[in-house]
């Protein structure tokens, strides 16, 4: 899968963008190659979900491309089919973010700012957030495949470097487990929520994204470890007590 889309230097996900003139909505239609044609049924297609989201027929969804019904047919031979590339299409994963998280060499802090801006600069994009807001609405199983990908390479590794940055133990409970992967949480969503406010509800935002960004991060360093240490004290207390008494 090619990595994600990404944005000009200097340009944030956040900036409004010229919407389509009609002429541009609509343009004269002219002959394609196979390959440019099918780009631009996906293009239009993920500016359609983004703004009516999901619902509606195949044919609505060709006349709103600006195409005929057969002409999409001819490319993606359902709904489902389009969808799927969509997702493929918007919600690409960039390996370097796992590659980023295990470089040991560079300092945590340093890690997980550079991490969350690169990553906030592809999901914070209007297309990103209301389809992927569209689709947890009414498309099951879209997310899921986003959020399980998120969850075991994103969220669990970045706790394995939290416990070994501060010398903690692996968590020896499910109900542990799953306690440490709500911290991560609230920082994913802390990032994540900004893009809600803009695209969605249309309130303002913080300017300087990346300065936001370094301001989570260090929230999140600043209290986890605390957070973490109290979580898993009950715990080492009970593994010591059975050790004395055995």
């Amino acid at each position: 899968m090619p990595p994600p889309k990404r944005l000009a230097t200097g340009q944030s996900p956040l900036a409004e963008r010229k919407k389509d003139t009609p002429a541009d909505a609509h343009p004269t239609a002219r002959r394609l190659a196979p390959e440019e044609r099918e780009q631009q049924i996906v293009d239009k297609a993920i500016e359609h979900f983004a703004t009516h989201g999901f619902s509606g027929s195949t044919r609505e969804l060709a006349k709103q491309i600006g195409i005929t019904q057969p002409l999409l047919y001819r490319y993606f031979p359902s709904k489902e089919a389009l969808i799927d590339r969509v997702y493929s299409e918007v919600y690409r994963w960039d390996p370097a973010w796992e590659r980023l998280i295990a470089d040991r060499s560079v300092p945590l802090r340093e890690r997980l700012c550079a991490l969350y801006t690169a990553y906030s600069h592809v999901i914070l994009q209007r297309e990103w957030i209301r389809t992927f807001i569209f689709a947890g609405l009414t498309r099951e199983g879209i997310n899921r495949r986003y959020l399980d990908k998120l969850r075991e390479r994103i969220f669990r590794p970045v706790m394995a470097e939290i416990r070994d940055a501060y010398d903690l133990p692996i968590p020896a409970t499910a109900a542990a487990k799953e306690a440490e992967l709500e911290l991560i949480w609230s920082l994913h969503a802390s990032i994540f929520y900004v893009g809600v406010r803009k695209w969605v509800y249309g309130l303002p935002v913080p300017k300087d994204l990346d300065a936001h960004v370094a301001l989570q991060v260090d929230a999140f360093l600043n209290g986890s470890p605390a957070a973490l240490k109290s979580l898993l004290a009950p715990a080492a207390r009970n593994s010591a007590a059975k050790s004395r008494a055995s």
